[in-house]
């Protein structure tokens, strides 16, 4: 692996966020973890009638995953990277969030 590829999965595996160059910065963890609140908002009333399915990338589904769980954005570094075409769940378990699979073939 060539040393900028290794340094760029280092950043991807702390961060969360894999950053961009100078024209294309990309987004802070702190506007992906906004984003992923207005998901988790808009379908909290859906959840009332049933399960809610998403398809999201990786690093966007640790930050979802944290912020599921009460969590700050930045925790999402702790969950394992998911696997290309893997599922996972997110649940609830006596009223409160929980993770049920991750990174299940």
């Amino acid at each position: 692996m060539c040393r900028y590829c290794s340094a760029l999965s280092r950043l991807r595996w702390r961060d969360s966020v894999v950053p961009g160059d100078a024209g294309s910065p990309g987004e802070q963890l702190q506007q992906v973890a906004a984003r992923t609140d207005a998901v988790l908002d808009r379908i909290q009333p859906l959840l009332k009638d049933g399960n809610v399915a998403l398809v999201a990338h990786g690093h966007l589904q640790r930050v979802l995953t944290a912020r599921w769980l009460g969590l700050d954005a930045s925790a999402g570094r702790l969950f394992r990277h998911p696997g290309p075409g893997t599922l996972s769940v997110l649940g609830t378990e006596h009223g409160r969030p929980v993770i049920s699979a991750w990174n299940v073939l």
